[in-house]
């Protein structure tokens, strides 16, 4: 079963926008995609801690 999702609105700079766009095109996924990636693997990388 697929994780449930939830929408939600936030405010970000736009240069770091700007980044995220084209390394989430790199990566061949969408803005949302790359986000949720990112923010996953920071999480991760806190629990080891």
């Amino acid at each position: 079963m697929k994780p449930l999702k939830t929408s939600i609105s936030i405010t970000i700079d736009e240069d770091l926008l700007e980044r995220v766009k084209i390394e989430a095109e790199k990566d061949d996924r969408s803005v949302s995609q790359f986000i949720n990636i990112i923010l996953k693997n920071y999480i991760k990388n806190l629990d080891e801690e």
